[in-house]
């Protein structure tokens, strides 16, 4: 029998559901059974049921050991509801399946679910087009403006600009980046991080998976950057935060024995009560705080739970698409049950249950779950919420590959001053100012070398004579005669012959000395 069609998302779920089925169909041992003194081929019983694929869910890594016996009974029953199976007399959906000697069978037509169409996205209208590094506006030219002062050329700073003069470097123009808005930068967000997503996942669209119209740029960029020391989200608006009481609670079971703020007196089971005081809140939510929007990337997320790299970044990305109040809930929910789980001095929270499987089926559903309540909607959860409370610490970072592709104000690049930058222009480009007359920027680049006190006279006219064989025309446009040159240009002083002086070199020198008579 064909299961039913469910709505459009789940496609993950689905593809789970029928797996597990042709695994237990496949792999559970059948044999002869006795029953009101009736014999029945190829069955099982309920008990063999449960201990047969309670092992297969174990060590089946979409699932993992954290599957209890009782999750196990619980799919079995919604196994018979489905018709996967059915008792020993052909009856199916109303019955409920028991742990213990009734007799099961297989049904002779097929369990499977069938696959919904996946809804094509029509267009790409909901993500943006990227602001490109070319989407710029050249600076206006200044004309009929004096050429300013040149600061003084420095023996570097000249080579630079010489360089590019004579075609050494590539020329360039100055251009200024259009300004880019607040919704521009987080369309840019969006963007990226969807592309980012899609490409973690590893699949060829997110058709089915994601569709863009639920994802909020604001909600990524508020996660990034609206955080406190230790990484929590901070909410503009405090009354999207929890209630005071549910924080106090937290703090009080994550810091035991000493975070008992309200300084109540303590009796024997307290901690027990602050548990179900916590518990009771996030059972109360109407929706899970992975949101059901995002159900089906989180279920995606789960095959690649073996990859623990792969999965980390993947559930970076996707918890920046969730809304600032559920990550916040999200981020403090996991921080709580790493503590409790990790916590020595904290009493046992169940007689029956380790703390470590209690927290994860207390807050599993609550973390995540589907708007069609899938029949595999707990063990998935369990699974997931497992992986994220071991690695809370690091799944709410923001992925170091997303910060490197985008540049938003605050980090490495400010686009809100919109800075001016330079552009590669090709050769033509780069000859237009020579055939259209404009020479202003060499006439600068002459009347800042006149200027330069600083500069030796003779690297001066070296410089100007390199000048004059690279421009020609600017140069005797600025000196078309020699008494013009002169003006601005120190001559040569003379040079000074020495005197000439007889030394005779076979004898020692000895100085001059004259004598001296007087007359009476």
């Amino acid at each position: 029998m064909e299961g039913k069609v469910i709505g459009p998302g789940p496609y993950r779920a689905t593809k789970l559901w029928n797996e597990t089925i042709k695994l237990f169909r496949g792999g559970m041992p059948l044999r002869r059974h006795w029953a009101n003194f009736r014999c029945y081929d190829n069955s099982f019983t309920g008990s063999e049921a449960v201990d047969y694929l309670h092992e297969l869910l174990r060590h089946n890594y979409n699932f993992g050991p954290e599957v209890t016996r009782y999750q196990t009974l619980q799919l079995l029953r919604k196994f018979l509801k489905a018709h996967v199976i059915e008792d020993f007399k052909g009856r199916h959906g109303t019955e409920d399946f028991e742990d213990n000697g009734h007799l099961y069978r297989f049904p002779t037509l097929s369990p499977l679910k069938s696959f919904p169409t996946r809804p094509l996205l029509r267009d790409c209208s909901d993500l943006p087009r990227l602001i490109r590094w070319d989407d710029y506006e050249e600076l206006p030219q200044r004309e009929n403006i004096a050429p300013q002062k040149s600061a003084v050329l420095t023996s570097d700073l000249w080579n630079k600009r010489h360089s590019v003069a004579i075609g050494d470097v590539h020329e360039c123009k100055l251009i200024r980046r259009k300004e880019i808005t607040a919704k521009q930068m987080d369309h840019i967000w969006k963007s990226m991080t969807v592309a980012h997503l899609q490409r973690v996942l590893g699949l060829k669209s997110l058709d089915g998976v994601l569709n863009p119209t639920h994802v909020n740029g604001k909600h990524i960029v508020h996660n990034v950057f609206s955080v406190n020391k230790t990484g929590i989200v901070v909410l503009e608006n405090k009354a999207e935060d929890m209630p005071y009481w549910v924080i106090s609670a937290m703090k009080c079971l994550a810091n035991w024995p000493n975070g008992n703020e309200s300084k109540q007196p303590i009796y024997p089971g307290f901690e027990r009560d602050v548990l179900r005081t916590v518990g009771d809140y996030f059972q109360r939510l109407k929706e899970p705080l992975l949101t059901f929007h995002l159900y089906e990337v989180f279920v995606n997320i789960l095959s690649l739970l073996h990859k623990q790299e792969v999965a980390t970044e993947a559930l970076q990305v996707s918890c920046l698409l969730l809304p600032p109040p559920n990550r916040r809930r999200l981020q403090l929910l996991l921080r709580l049950m790493a503590r409790v789980c990790q916590n020595p001095n904290l009493p046992p929270l169940n007689d029956t249950i380790a703390t470590r499987t209690l927290m994860v089926q207390m807050f599993s559903h609550c973390v995540l779950g589907s708007v069609d309540d899938m029949d595999l909607d707990e063990l998935l959860a369990t699974k997931l919420v497992t992986f994220m409370m071991e690695h809370h610490s690091t799944i709410f970072q923001a992925p170091s590959k997303l910060h490197r592709q985008i540049k938003y104000a605050g980090s490495d690049t400010d686009f809100s001053t919109s800075p001016a930058f330079c552009k590669q222009i090709s050769r033509v480009e780069s000859e237009e100012p020579k055939v259209i007359g404009t020479q202003t920027p060499l006439q600068e680049l002459l009347e800042g070398l006149i200027a330069d006190k600083e500069l030796p006279a003779k690297d001066k006219r070296k410089r100007l004579k390199q000048f004059q064989r690279s421009y020609p025309e600017v140069y005797h446009s600025r000196f078309p005669t020699e008494e013009s040159k002169a003006a601005v240009i120190p001559e040569k002083a003379p040079r000074l012959k020495p005197p000439l002086m007889f030394f005779n070199l076979k004898k020692p020198f000895q100085p001059f000395q004259r004598s001296w008579s007087f007359r009476a």
